[in-house]
């Protein structure tokens, strides 16, 4: 399963940022995929950690 911030329309974040302010706490929305991680040979590998070490970011392969 992969997970990531969520999108989120106006009004489903009006909802959030006032259940925020009655609860007096920050809350982060979580959108997740069924997804399984792709199997890369040792240069793909190497370029993608070569990426992720560019951009300061972490960076999944998938299959689709």
């Amino acid at each position: 399963m992969l997970c990531s911030l969520s999108q989120l329309k106006e009004k489903d974040l009006a909802q959030i940022q006032a259940l925020e302010k009655e609860i007096g706490q920050p809350i982060l929305a979580f959108s997740c995929h069924e997804t399984s991680p792709a199997l890369l040979d040792a240069d793909g590998l190497d370029k993608v950690q070569a990426l992720e070490k560019q951009l300061g970011l972490s960076l999944v392969a998938v299959n689709t």
